[in-house]
């Protein structure tokens, strides 16, 4: 017997750590089930027709996906071809997408014999044993919801549906570790959890339904994330709702990680920020720059729409704690809002995204409300005037307070954010913009109506060709100070790459040949500023830096030498011979 548990991720670079937690937790516990047991992964991004050839070129008798926002379309279709070419294929599925409505979605899917509902490592190996047949039959195993057979089709028969009760929360000790094999998660992110659940009720969260929260035992964890650094991993996530929710388990983490870093892995969390503590903040304040970075989930500073959506958040003491982590220049933050949320009209937003942005999170991520199957705020989507799509990712259309012409406005908004702040290609010129503007969402309002005028939306553009388009709008509307904008342009171009082939934008180099010819010469023999390249001739130290003139003063951009937060290049002001 050959069962598929099947995940179809969003990029390559992800892996789906709950087939292979039900692969392990199965194998571990029963030795005889491991090599009937397979994980196929594949990407959004692939033909479906390609996966399903792959899929049936395997010949499984049973094949089990891992359903979520981003990938239930794909399973859907799936299914349906998968039962077409295999007509005696058993398909179960599981994950957040089906869980909670599991028996609605089987009248819609026939092809589906049944699905595992929340967590699926013990549920998953009860179905083994029963298709092994030394199990419990389908009736007695709790955490599903299942039909009978496919023949009640065949025959025209109804399908009887039925809703077992729910299984108890697991013990994550009894969890294996799933990666023991790194061969398999080569040039991937590595997703790790030490807890499970939640302790808010978010009303737009599907965590908040959990209850159960429970940690893995902190010396497993110590040895499982030794074995991390050890391999040297680049990154490893946790999934962990709120990280930092019990301050003895994330103080130990943090503390463990600090004293045995490597220099090589990177740590990211998902923290409340106004729960971290001094003495957390003092240990984080003071790791290595890029040992963790953390992202923070703000939503929304209004705070009639923070009671209303059941969330725990003091935006003060999320300011006070962002800015004092800010100011050591060690972590990466990303903080988030949710547009769409309710009480939050356009303004309101402008008000929630001017607050955070005033913090200078090295990311900050605007989002719209996904209005999630089980969640509560699906149940109040009435009473908020709540429309949303009918396809996933169920993402919100309008509001009472929100209207979709509004919402539209958001939308280009939050390109033009992800393009000119979160790329961090643009972070200086960006700082001289916003002081000719009320506010900063102004600046990017301001920079989406010039996209609409020259219609520059819907259209792949280079990088070079963002940094032209920002030298125009600039132009337009701040012309008096031209040059000082094109000079910043030139700086924040530099600090990402050494582009040996000038754009246009920057105009000619106000360092001339003679002057970087002599720097060079000299940096040959003195290495006064570059420090580590000493095997290198002026040549080829010419070919691995630049020299720009900006405000008077000679800068040399160092590439060999970069900030591990933004990755922008060294940089430090140089004497030359004029």
């Amino acid at each position: 017997m050959k069962i598929l548990l099947t995940a179809i991720n969003a990029k390559y670079i992800h892996s789906n750590l709950a087939v292979y937690s039900l692969w392990a937790f199965a194998a571990e516990t029963r030795q005889g089930y491991r090599n009937s047991v397979e994980i196929a992964e594949y990407t959004i991004n692939q033909r479906v027709d390609d996966i399903l050839i792959d899929l049936y070129m395997r010949k499984p008798d049973i094949v089990c996906f891992s359903c979520y926002l981003w990938n239930i379309v794909y399973v859907e279709q799936l299914v349906k071809e998968l039962r077409k070419v295999l007509p005696d294929l058993e398909i179960w599925l599981g994950g957040p997408e089906v869980s909670f409505h599991a028996a609605e979605f089987l009248k819609k899917m026939p092809q589906v014999r049944g699905i595992m509902c929340g967590e699926g490592e013990e549920t998953f190996l009860d179905l083994l044993e029963y298709y092994h047949g030394t199990g419990l039959p389908l009736e007695e195993i709790t955490g599903i919801v299942y039909t009978e057979d496919a023949k009640c089709q065949e025959e025209k028969r109804e399908r009887k549906i039925v809703a077992n009760p729910p299984r108890a929360a697991l013990d994550l000790d009894r969890l294996p570790f799933v990666y023991e094999d790194l061969d398999v998660f080569q040039n991937k992110i590595i997703y790790y959890e030490s807890s499970r659940g939640c302790p808010f009720s978010c009303s737009y969260c599907l965590s908040s339904i959990d209850k159960c929260l429970r940690f893995r035992n902190i010396e497993t964890v110590k040895q499982e994330l030794q074995f991390f650094i050890d391999q040297e991993v680049p990154q490893v996530k946790f999934v962990d709702r709120t990280f930092n929710c019990r301050h003895d388990h994330a103080f130990a983490i943090w503390s463990y990680l600090a004293e045995h870093d490597k220099g090589k892995t990177n740590f990211h969390f998902e923290v409340a920020a106004d729960l971290l503590r001094e003495e957390e903040l003092r240990l984080i304040t003071s790791m290595r720059p890029g040992l963790i970075q953390l992202e923070i989930g703000v939503q929304s500073t209004n705070e009639r729409t923070i009671r209303e959506i059941r969330r725990s958040m003091k935006f003060q003491q999320v300011k006070e704690a962002v800015r004092r982590i800010h100011a050591a220049a060690n972590i990466h933050q990303h903080l988030d809002l949710i547009a769409g949320l309710p009480y939050e009209d356009y303004e309101s937003f402008r008000k929630s995204f001017n607050e955070v942005y005033a913090l200078h999170p090295e990311q900050l991520q605007f989002g719209f409300l996904k209005v999630l199957k089980g969640s509560y705020m699906e149940e109040q989507a009435k009473s908020y005037g709540l429309l949303y799509q009918d396809r996933p990712p169920f993402e919100v259309l309008s509001t009472r307070w929100l209207s979709y012409e509004e919402l539209i406005r958001l939308k280009r908004i939050e390109e033009m954010v992800e393009v000119y702040y979160n790329s961090s290609q643009f972070l200086h010129t960006m700082e001289i913009l916003e002081q000719v503007f009320p506010d900063a969402f102004s600046m990017y309002e301001e920079l989406s109506h010039y996209y609409e005028r020259h219609h520059l939306y819907g259209i792949s553009h280079s990088r070079i060709e963002r940094y032209e388009i920002l030298s125009a709008f600039v132009e337009e509307y701040d012309r008096e100070r031209k040059e000082e904008y094109r000079e910043m342009l030139t700086y924040d171009l530099y600090l990402r790459e050494n582009v040996k082939n000038r754009p246009a934008f920057s105009g000619i180099s106000s360092v001339t040949k003679e002057e970087e010819t002599a720097f060079y010469e000299q940096e040959a023999v003195s290495h006064q500023y570059l420090k580590g390249y000493e095997q290198y001739d002026k040549r080829q130290m010419r070919k691995m830096t630049h020299l720009e003139r900006v405000k008077g003063s000679v800068l040399l951009f160092d590439y060999r030498n970069r900030d591990l937060l933004t990755n922008q290049a060294s940089v430090c002001e140089v004497s030359v011979k004029t």
